[in-house]
C-alpha cells in the first residue's frame, strides 16, 4: 500500500511538515508496513517559502525590513536548490501576522518591506523570482513595494506621498526614472489563486479590506483611493489595471506586478505542486491524505486540498481530507476527487485546547480514517511487505 501525505499547514497550530508527520504517525499506527511519502504543501500563502525551500534543498536569508505598520521586522526570503530562483513570501515582510492585535489598519499599512526584500535579492544577483502574495495586511495597491524599488510617487508639490492605502489619493504624478532597472532583466512568477479585479464590489477593498481591519466607511474610501491609483498607473504605463483579473490580489499588489514587472500569474497550489513533484509521487499511490485548518466552500477556490485532489484525480487516486474544522459547502469538493472530509476534533473542546492538541488529534483521527478506508487490506498488511 502506498499513501501520499500532502497537507497544508493547520494555521496557528501545525506547520505543513508537522501536519504531515502527525498524519504519517496515524497511518503507521493503523498499518506499520504502509509505504508513505510525505510532501508538505502550500497554496501561495504562508508556508509556501518553507515548502519550496525544503522540497528543493534550498536555503534562506534573513533581512531587516520595514514592517506593515512601519516598524522594523526580521523577514526571510528563500533560495531554491537550483541556487538561481528566489522565493519571496509577502507575509514575511508585509503580513497580517506581523500586526499586533488592535492595530490592523489598511489605511496606513504598507508593502514597502516586500519591495526591500526584492531589492536585497537583486543586490545578491538573483533575477528569477517566485512571489507568494497571500496573507498580506495591506491595501496600498503595491505602492509601498514600488517606492522601495525607486518609483517616486509625488504629490502636487513634488513631495513623496506617505505610506498606506489612505495616501494614494495624494499622488499627483508617478516618476519612474529611478525605478530599479534590474527589474527589466528579471522574471517574476506570481503565486496567487485570487482573480479579483482591483476595484469595485469584487475588488481588493470590498472583498479583503474588512479582514485587514477596514470598516465599511474605510472600504469605500480605500476603493476610491485604489481607483485614483489605477488612473495614475494608466497615465504612466498605458496599462489599465482597474478591472484586470488578479489585480486585486494582496490588497492590489497583483495590479502593481502586472503594470510594472515582467510577470506571469499561476495558481499558488500549481506552483507548489510543480516544485514538490507531487504528480510524480502519486504514481501507483492507493490514497492521498491532505488537509488544512479549515475546509469549506472556499477550499474549492484553489486551496491546497482541492489542488492536491485534482492532481490525484487525474491519476485515478482518491483523496481524503483531514481538517481542524469543516464548514458549509464541502459538497463542492466531491467533484474534484475528494472522497470524504473529516474533522480531527473528537469531542467538545475549547479552541485553545484543539490548537494545543492538534498534532495528537490529527494522528488519532487519521488512524481511524485509514483503518476504515483500508479495512479489507488488514490481512495483507499485517502479514508481510506491501
Amino acid at each position: 500500500m502506498k499513501i501520499v501525505i500532502a497537507p497544508d499547514s493547520f494555521k496557528g497550530s501545525l506547520t505543513a511538515m508537522e501536519a504531515a508527520t502527525a498524519i504519517d504517525r496515524g497511518v503507521k499506527n493503523a498499518y506499520p508496513l504502509a509505504n508513505t511519502s510525505l510532501i508538505p504543501m502550500a497554496d501561495g500563502g504562508e508556508g509556501t517559502l518553507e515548502t519550496l525551500v525544503d522540497a528543493t534543498d534550498g536555503f534562506t536569508k534573513q533581512v531587516q525590513v520595514k514592517g506593515p505598520i512601519g516598524d522594523k521586522v526580521e523577514a526571510t526570503y528563500g533560495i531554491l536548490g537550483d541556487n538561481k530562483t528566489c522565493i519571496i513570501e509577502m507575509a514575511s515582510a508585509s503580513g497580517i501576522v506581523l500586526v499586533p492585535e488592535g492595530k490592523l489598519n489598511p489605511l496606513i499599512t504598507t508593502t514597502f518591506g516586500t519591495g526591500e526584500l526584492i531589492r536585497h535579492a537583486l543586490d545578491e544577483g538573483y533575477r528569477t523570482f517566485i512571489l507568494a502574495i497571500g496573507g498580506s495586511a495591506t491595501n496600498d495597491g503595491g505602492a509601498g513595494m514600488l517606492q522601495a524599488l525607486g518609483l517616486h510617487l509625488l504629490d502636487e508639490k513634488g513631495q513623496s506621498v506617505g505610506f498606506g492605502g489612505g495616501s494614494l489619493r495624494d499622488i499627483h504624478r508617478i516618476d519612474a526614472k529611478g525605478f530599479d532597472e534590474r527589474i527589466k532583466e528579471s522574471s517574476f512568477l506570481i503565486a496567487s489563486d485570487v482573480e479579483n479585479p482591483l476595484i469595485g464590489p469584487n475588488g481588493a477593498s470590498h472583498v479583503f479590506g474588512p479582514q485587514k481591519g477596514a470598516s465599511q466607511e474605510d472600504v469605500a474610501l480605500l476603493d476610491s483611493q485604489l481607483t485614483h491609483w489605477a488612473d495614475k498607473v494608466e497615465e504612466t504605463t498605458g496599462i489599465q489595471i482597474h478591472d484586470k483579473p488578479g489585480a486585486g490580489a494582496a490588497g492590489g499588489i497583483g495590479g502593481a506586478f502586472q503594470a510594472f514587472f515582467p510577470s506571469r500569474v499561476e495558481r499558488g497550489i500549481d506552483v507548489v505542486i510543480n516544485y514538490t513533484k507531487l504528480k510524480e509521487n502519486l504514481v501507483e499511490a492507493d490514497l492521498v491524505l491532505t488537509g488544512e485548518g479549515q475546509v469549506d466552500s472556499q477550499t474549492a477556490s484553489g486551496k491546497t486540498p482541492m489542488g492536491v485532489a485534482q492532481t490525484a484525480q487525474n491519476l485515478g487516486v482518491p483523496t481524503i481530507v483531514m481538517a481542524g474544522s469543516i464548514g458549509p459547502g464541502i459538497e463542492l469538493l466531491y467533484q474534484f476527487g475528494i472522497v470524504s472530509a473529516h474533522s480531527i476534533v473528537n469531542s467538545p473542546m475549547k479552541l485553545e485546547t484543539a490548537i494545543k492538541e492538534a498534532s495528537f488529534l490529527l494522528e488519532k483521527s487519521t488512524e481511524q480514517v485509514v483503518r476504515s478506508y483500508f479495512h479489507n487490506h488488514v490481512p495483507q498488511l499485517q502479514g508481510g511487505s506491501v
